[in-house]
């Protein structure tokens, strides 16, 4: 009897099965076809060999043709979208990504940690006031959404309103956040707009010590953006420093809630927090997956993939691969090596991996040594979404 799988299912990743299904299908399918209603179904890669395979061969597997959501986005849509860096092909991504790479690099980004400290201990301290907090927002989605609001030069006035465009831009599968954007991703629309005339008023003003100066100077290979290139490329820039490090927080959170005895050990030796945020990156990865559109007829683990079929490369899978990590499903702060692909991998590898590190350390160090009680006072709801690997609310305890 052959068992039918929803992957594309949003209900699935609510409360479902889903590592369940992966490990099956791993097993049985790793190169699974899955249907889509109202439009042509993709090709899911699930083993992590066959991911990296996908992510490296940008000439096979577009980023650009198709963009990277299962659903096939209007022409104009699309259009605006291949102005973010996560959906262009070399020899265009390339040009795009060089001006960038320096204020990304480790050595700048260890410079932050004094202010990402400072950052972090004045949230915990207002979060300390009200001891019961929904962890999810009030507490993890605060330190992202400061740290790329001073990095990018948004006015302190407008992080809030961009915290909830980040959100509904990622989560518009979930009425509870998507807003009066259900199913439409308006906040991705309205960011947009808000960063062309953000970036129209900047050029009038004197170049600051922040990526809107350096972007807006910067040469792109046929010379600097304009404000509309500006708008999708800042989208993609605030919404991946929001709402995968808010996951990274608060999904990392609860993994130690699940393991007490590991929680305990980070507080006893906070030298193991680096280890920890990679198993929690690897265990409760941000986001499910990211699609590629084939530009040939090509095969993956035999199976025949067609020009323009669909193929999502499936991190939530291929981070719990058999056959590379040992007792895979397992939880492990300890774990080494771990090559989990949630930054991914080749040229797509994320741009600001070394801040979500340290952001992750240190919020961490603070928190634990803040609260000699933090715990969870209720069950944790999950983001009805099966593209953000996210928890929508989080009850918890701080106390010292």
């Amino acid at each position: 009897m052959t068992t039918t799988y929803d992957i594309y299912d949003p209900d699935l990743y609510v409360d479902g099965p889903f590592h369940e299904i992966f490990t099956e299908l791993r097993r049985t399918d790793p190169v699974h076809f899955q249907e889509m209603p109202d439009e042509p179904g993709y090709w899911a890669v699930l083993r992590h060999e066959d991911l990296m395979h996908v992510a490296r061969n940008p000439e096979l597997f577009s980023a650009e043709v198709g963009g990277v959501v299962l659903e096939d986005q209007p022409p104009e849509q699309l259009a605006a979208s291949r102005n973010m860096l996560l959906m262009m092909d070399p020899p265009r991504h390339t040009a795009y990504r060089k001006p960038m790479a320096e204020p990304f690099k480790a050595k700048v980004i260890a410079g932050l940690e004094g202010r990402i400290r400072a950052m972090c201990r004045e949230i915990l301290a207002e979060a300390g006031e009200q001891g019961d907090v929904e962890f999810v927002h009030d507490v993890a989605g605060m330190l992202p959404s400061q740290v790329v609001g001073e990095l990018v030069g948004i006015p302190r006035e407008d992080w809030a309103r961009i915290r909830t465009w980040a959100e509904q831009s990622t989560s518009s599968q979930d009425p509870d956040l998507a807003g009066d954007g259900y199913r439409t991703s308006n906040g991705m629309a309205e960011m947009a707009v808000y960063a062309m005339q953000f970036a129209a008023q900047r050029r009038t003003e004197e170049p600051r010590e922040d990526l809107t100066s350096l972007i807006l100077a910067g040469n792109f290979g046929d010379g600097p953006m304009d404000d509309l290139q500006f708008g999708s490329f800042f989208v993609q820039l605030v919404t991946a420093g929001n709402d995968t490090t808010k996951t990274m927080l608060s999904s990392g959170l609860d993994a130690l809630f699940q393991h007490p005895e590991q929680l305990a050990a980070v507080r006893n030796d906070p030298s193991l927090l680096p280890g920890a945020v990679e198993e929690i990156l690897r265990w409760a990865n941000p986001l499910h997956y990211f699609r590629r559109t084939a530009q040939a007829d090509t095969e993956i683990r035999g199976v025949p993939i067609a020009a323009g079929d669909k193929v999502a490369m499936y991190y939530t899978s291929a981070n719990r691969d058999e056959a590379v990590f040992a007792d895979s499903q397992a939880f492990d702060i300890r774990r080494s090596p771990n090559p989990h692909l949630s930054f991914g991998i080749a040229q797509h590898f994320c741009l600001g991996v070394h801040l979500a590190r340290l952001e992750g350390r240190v919020f961490f160090e603070e928190l634990f040594t803040t609260f000699p009680v933090v715990e969870p006072t209720g069950p944790t709801r999950r983001v009805r979404s099966n593209l953000n690997n996210g928890l929508k609310t989080m009850p918890v305890r701080l106390g010292r």
